[in-house]
């Protein structure tokens, strides 16, 4: 049995991190690229390998997919017997760009150096995929199954909103998710250093997601006549507002508990005038933690015309925007204030924040399974700035957080390597979250 596990002593042996390292490398070796459009790879040869490799171990599976290439997998797997609601565990397959040049490895080698597996796909999130496939595998091959029906989800189209992955899974086998009351998915359980501490952030609520594409329109021209109709400077003018407006602070449920651990760290109390001071407590991880305690709005693209001296008669602008949970009128609001008149504003995706109690048995099988590993950490919810698969699943009635856990070098950046280049993640961080996960799975 796992060391510590908590089963019986009677259990099979089995180690639920014997396979999680060359699980991961084989993940990240399969290009998966998602460009938001239809122009990659697709994640059809990564969902054909997890069938694979959950068919070596009995377990049998159904592959989604609406879009040519663009590939889901679901199995149930765990006591099917059971009278208990079922669980949902997701991550997705696939990953954004990468390019070779920028990177001191093949981002899609998924060599190992420095005692870190390299690649796109290391932390976002080909690792959890492999925590899950090492911990299932192992624990059906031991005939250890959960005490609780379990559904596994891989998913497609993740990093472009989902709409090609779980929001047809939801849509078109929603069958498959009956009865399902709780999920886990990615980006949680990993910890940060304060002050020396090691602190687990389980992820309890996302920001809402507005991706906007910005049109401006005017009077076309000659570039050498004064145009005051001019497109261009329209939009140039509304995209400079949004990306410098500084929002104000505005503290969730879950960040007032994490501000107040931090608070506690530091010697002080929490307050919304003084969470920028303990956001920045988190060092590197505070460009992250910084943005989900207050709207944002990141200008990311523009487009305009077509020749120097021609005023074009059109000018685009592409706009991220993450809205806080509850504070969902307030952005829009001044995100039309902003913006101004004579702009049009289409949503590319318009997702819904959420945000899931940070109470329960099942908060308190993560607590504890991490403890068991790290006993003098302290674990506490988060709210993510970015978004994931959670908000498509959610739509049918489900309690989610992310816990996909890592306990990482207090030196290592982690934040920066989600998108970022030169992605990887530690050997012994993979194992470690295969065993925690393990531990978690013996008490859901």
């Amino acid at each position: 049995m796992a060391p510590d596990s908590g089963t019986d002593q009677t259990t099979p042996a089995y180690d639920p991190a014997s396979e999680v390292v060359d699980l991961c490398r084989d993940l990240i070796r399969i290009d998966t690229s998602n460009y938001g459009d239809h122009s990659g790879p697709g994640e059809r040869k990564a969902a054909e390998h997890v069938a694979t490799l959950l068919d070596e171990v009995g377990i049998e599976s159904t592959v989604v997919e609406r879009t040519a290439g663009r590939t889901s997998l679901i199995a149930h797997w765990g006591d099917q017997s059971s009278d208990r609601p079922p669980l949902l565990l997701h991550g997705h397959l696939d990953v954004v760009p990468a390019a070779a040049d920028d990177w001191k490895v093949d981002p899609f080698s998924g060599e190992i150096q420095d005692g870190y597996v390299w690649g796109r796909g290391a932390v976002d999130m080909k690792d959890f995929d492999a925590m899950l496939l090492s911990v299932v595998r192992a624990r059906t091959q031991a005939g250890v199954l959960p005490d609780r029906p379990v559904v596994l989800a891989f998913t497609a189209d993740e990093e472009a909103g989902g709409h090609h992955g779980a929001q047809v899974m939801v849509e078109d086998h929603a069958d498959h998710f009956d009865g399902v009351t709780e999920a886990v998915g990615e980006v949680g359980g990993f910890s940060a250093t304060v002050r020396g501490k090691r602190i687990y952030l389980i992820e309890a609520a996302e920001k809402g997601m507005a991706w906007m594409k910005l049109t401006a329109r005017g009077r076309a021209g000659h570039g050498s006549m004064i145009n005051p109709d001019n497109a261009v400077t329209r939009i140039s003018q509304a995209v400079a507002r949004l990306g410098s407006h500084e929002w104000p602070v505005r503290l969730t449920p879950a960040m007032e508990v994490l501000l107040a651990t931090v608070a506690d760290l530091a010697g002080t109390e929490a307050t919304p005038e003084n969470a920028e001071e303990l956001i920045e407590e988190f060092g590197s991880a505070s460009r992250m933690l910084g943005a989900v305690i207050r709207n944002t709005t990141n200008p990311t693209m523009l487009g305009a015309g077509y020749k120097a001296n021609v005023i074009p008669t059109e000018a685009t602008a592409h706009v991220d925007g993450r809205f806080l949970p509850g504070f969902e009128d307030e952005f829009f609001d001044t995100l039309a204030t902003l913006v101004g008149d004579g702009i049009e504003i289409d949503y590319l995706s318009n997702q819904r924040p959420w945000e899931t109690p940070y109470e329960g048995d099942l908060v308190g099988a993560m607590e504890r399974s991490l403890l068991a590993e790290d006993p003098d950490a302290v674990v506490a919810p988060y709210l993510m700035s970015g978004g994931t698969d959670a908000k498509h699943f959610r739509t049918l009635g489900m309690r989610s957080y992310g816990f996909a856990p890592l306990r990482l070098p207090a030196d290592l950046d982690f934040t920066a390597l989600f998108h970022g280049v030169d992605e990887r993640v530690p050997v012994d961080a993979l194992e470690f979250g295969a065993r925690v996960f393990d531990r978690f799975l013996d008490q859901v």
